[in-house]
C-alpha cells in the first residue's frame, strides 16, 4: 500500500519533465521486471498446488468438494453477473465520455454458443504445452455456398427461367455466408491446466502407494515455488512503485483519461464492496448459520497478501 501511494507521488512529480516514450520505457523497467516474474511463477504455482491439495485428499472427500467448489463457483459467479449488471444500468459509467474516445481495430460478433463451446474445448486442451500459452477461440470467415431453388419460386427466380426450359426442377445460386472457423488467442489457458491438474491429482491420490513418488515430487515442487514467491514478494514493493508511477508518466491527458475512467473505477469498486462485504457474508451465513466476520478474521493474512498483489 505505501508502495502504491508513493509510485502515484512520484508519478505526478515527474510528469512536468515531459519525458520521452523511450525515458519512459526505462523508468518503468523495475515494474516490468516484477510482471514478468510474477507471469513466471503464475503456471508452476497453479499446476504444483493444485496437484498437491487434490492428491493429498481421499477419493471420496475431493469428489464432494469439487461438486460444492463447481455448485458455489457458479453460483456467486451468476449473482456478480447480476450486480455488475445493476450497477452499471444504475451508474451508466460510460455516460459522457463517447465523444473524447475512439474506436481502434474492428469489433466481432461473438455468438453466446461459440463463446459457450470456446469455454468446453478450453477446459481440455489437446496440447497441454500449448495451452500454457494459447487459448482455443473461434472465429468468423466469410464463404461462398451454393444454395438450390425450387423453379416455381417465381417471386425469386422469375426474371432466370423466363428462356429456360420449364422441365428444369431446380436453379443454383451463389449464397455468402459468415461461419465458424478454429481460431487461437495469446494468453495462458488456465481453466484447461486447471482441470488437467484436478484430475491428475484425483488419480495420483487414487494410486495410493504407487502414486507415493509422484505426490512427493509435487510437495517439493509445490514448496520450492512457494519459496520463489515469497523471494519475489520482497521485492514487489519498489516494483510496484516504479510501475505505478511509470503508468502516471505514461498518461498524455490526465484529465481526459481521468475522467473517462474515473466512474468505471467507482462502478467496479462498488460492486466488489456488494458482493465481498454483502453478498459472499450473506451465503456464508445462510449455509453455516454461524458470523461470517468471525471467519473472514482467520483470513485477514491471506486477504492482506491477495490485496497487495491483486490476486
Amino acid at each position: 500500500i505505501l508502495s502504491l501511494f508513493s509510485g502515484v507521488i512520484l508519478g505526478f512529480s515527474l510528469r512536468s519533465y515531459k519525458m520521452s516514450y523511450r525515458e519512459v520505457k526505462y523508468f518503468s523497467f523495475p515494474g516490468e521486471l516484477l510482471m514478468r516474474m510474477l507471469q513466471m511463477l503464475v503456471l508452476p504455482l497453479i499446476v504444483s498446488s493444485l496437484v498437491t491439495g487434490i492428491a493429498a485428499l481421499d477419493s471420496k472427500a475431493s469428489g464432494k468438494m469439487g461438486v460444492r467448489a463447481v455448485v458455489y463457483y457458479m453460483s456467486t459467479t451468476i449473482i456478480a453477473v447480476l450486480i455488475g449488471i445493476i450497477i452499471v444500468v444504475i451508474i451508466h459509467p460510460g455516460k459522457g465520455t463517447k465523444e473524447n474516445m475512439h474506436r481502434e481495430g474492428k469489433i466481432v460478433q461473438v455468438t453466446a454458443a461459440d463463446a459457450f463451446l470456446d469455454l468446453i474445448r478450453n477446459m481440455f486442451p489437446p496440447n497441454l504445452v500449448e495451452a500454457c500459452f494459447k487459448q482455443f477461440k473461434t472465429n468468423y470467415e466469410k464463404r461462398m455456398f451454393k444454395v438450390n431453388i425450387p423453379s416455381n419460386d417465381t417471386s425469386t427466380v422469375a426474371s432466370i427461367i423466363s428462356n429456360v426450359s420449364e422441365a428444369m426442377e431446380t436453379l443454383t445460386q451463389m449464397k455468402e455466408e459468415i461461419v465458424p472457423v478454429p481460431g487461437s488467442v495469446n494468453g495462458v489457458n488456465a481453466l484447461g491446466l486447471v482441470v488437467f491438474s484436478i484430475s491428475f491429482g484425483l488419480v495420483i491420490g487414487s494410486m495410493k502407494e504407487q502414486g507415493q513418488a509422484l505426490k512427493d515430487f509435487f510437495d517439493s515442487l509445490n514448496e520450492a515455488i512457494m519459496r520463489l514467491v515469497a523471494l519475489i514478494m520482497w521485492y514487489a514493493p519498489l516494483g510496484i512503485l516504479f510501475l505505478i508511477a511509470g503508468k502516471i508518466v505514461e498518461m498524455e491527458d490526465m484529465g481526459v483519461i481521468g475522467g473517462q475512467l474515473a466512474m468505471y473505477t467507482v462502478t467496479v469498486i462498488i460492486g466488489l464492496l456488494i458482493h465481498a462485504v454483502i453478498v459472499l457474508p450473506l451465503l456464508y451465513f445462510l449455509i453455516t448459520r454461524k458470523n461470517p466476520w468471525v471467519f473472514i478474521g482467520g483470513l485477514i493474512q491471506a486477504l492482506v497478501t491477495a490485496l497487495g498483489t491483486s490476486s
